[in-house]
């Protein structure tokens, strides 16, 4: 009998540089103490949020990394959670990363990203008879060079991909990475078919559904219900869920559409957005694994990101369902 999610796709460490001002062209800035590497993307961030929301749910992480010190660091670092199986990690290539240049004057931030192993994640990889779990949740496409390749079959790898899972009775569910450009409609629609539940922010679902649902005015909240529609046009058969930093907006299979504010947090609450959307996932995830109601498992995931928030790093500021529960209803008076 299968059990509990497998989470696949990024593994990430991040390496953030406090630095004194971002530097023109050729320009020389200063790079302060506090110099730090954390884990992230979708496997480290999912995964580790999922087993500490419940430490007897089974979480299985699945990905490539590198036969380096990164990839050392990020088992490790899984290792630390007696409920998160790793032996679905492989090495290949090398660990994949991210230069985080952290501006202390501006508080902004700046990205290079070293792709590495995760480019090479492929179906390949994924060994259906040692995978024992009931949802395979795969994060991020358009970050997944391999599974992001067309397929004449199925239109992507990906797609290709999630219809084997389906086939091996596991429930499929995606995230995407948030991105510019026209890579969307071509990558994400064919995986679409073949997922059940689909987790994505706002700017995400308005690339795929070709809905406006964010502009100067704000977020525009008389468009979910269309771009939620067009999910389930695309393929999505059970949830469509799209969060935004306002609130979370959500369809299930009968049409029934739910929308949950975001938490009046206090002042000084949030240490770090990072890890926010990726806990939000994760709480909608372990609802869909207990066979709680959509509106329940909303709950669950605006209670987690609210957790995430008030640590600086990705994972940090999780806490078990219970504890998360708890303060969204304190919070939510």
């Amino acid at each position: 009998m299968r059990k509990g999610i497998c989470v696949a796709g990024n593994l990430i460490v991040d390496h953030l540089y406090p630095i004194n001002g971002y530097p023109g062209i050729g320009e020389l800035t200063t790079i302060t103490e506090g110099i730090a590497s954390s884990t992230g993307g979708a496997v480290c961030n999912v995964g580790i949020d999922l087993a500490v929301l419940d430490p007897n749910l089974p979480v299985t992480a699945l990905g490539l990394v590198g036969d380096d010190e990164n990839g050392e660091y990020i088992i490790s670092r899984l290792k630390k959670y007696g409920n998160l199986d790793v032996s679905q990690i492989a090495k290949k290539g090398n660990t994949s990363f991210t230069a985080v240049f952290g501006d202390t004057i501006t508080k902004q931030r700046t990205f290079f990203h070293y792709r590495g192993a995760n480019a090479l994640l492929s179906e390949e990889h994924f060994n259906w008879e040692t995978i024992g779990s009931k949802i395979l949740h795969v994060g991020y496409m358009l970050l997944l060079d391999a599974l992001d390749e067309p397929d004449k079959i199925f239109g992507t790898k990906m797609a290709r991909l999630l219809c084997s899972a389906k086939e091996h009775g596991l429930k499929t569910s995606v995230d995407v990475v948030t991105e510019t450009g026209n890579r969307f409609k071509q990558i994400v629609p064919p995986a679409l078919r073949y997922t059940d539940y689909c987790i994505i922010n706002e700017l995400e679902a308005e690339q795929i559904a070709g809905v406006k649902l964010r502009s100067y005015n704000g977020l525009q909240e008389s468009n979910m219900t269309e771009a939620l529609n067009r999910l389930f046009d695309m393929g999505v058969s059970t949830w469509a869920v799209i969060h935004a930093p306002e609130g979370c907006f959500g369809r299930d299979q009968l049409g029934n559409i739910i929308h949950l504010q975001s938490l009046h947090l206090p002042a000084g609450y949030i240490k770090g957005t990072v890890g926010a959307g990726d806990a939000l996932c994760a709480g909608v995830l372990y609802g869909a694994s207990q066979k709680k109601t959509l509106q329940e498992s909303l709950e669950i995931g605006i209670a987690s990101a609210a957790c995430s928030l008030s640590e600086e790093n990705s994972t940090d500021g999780m806490r078990t369902m219970q504890e998360a529960i708890q303060q969204y209803s304190k919070l939510r008076l």
